[in-house]
């Protein structure tokens, strides 16, 4: 499965036959953005977008933007 790296895993994805499983990889933020997730199959830290809808881009944006931030504050701790 690919995975972004940003100070650590930010985000992966794979394509199935019926979805797209994004990986947001935090418990945290899926339920930061539990509201606008309820239209989608999700799990602990996982999305399934379906593949015969667009991919909701400004949503996308928003999750990766939330692990940046999430990621950068670990960091800050660990120094």
């Amino acid at each position: 499965m690919p995975v972004f790296k940003y100070r650590g895993l930010l985000v992966g994805f794979a394509a199935f036959k019926s979805h797209l499983g994004f990986y947001v990889m935090s418990p945290s933020v899926m339920e930061a953005y539990r509201d606008e997730l309820r239209p989608y199959d999700t799990a602990k830290a996982t999305i399934r977008f379906p593949v015969n809808k667009p991919l909701p881009a400004e949503l996308v944006k928003k999750l990766v933007e939330a692990r940046i931030r999430e990621n950068e504050a670990r960091a800050r701790k660990t120094k």
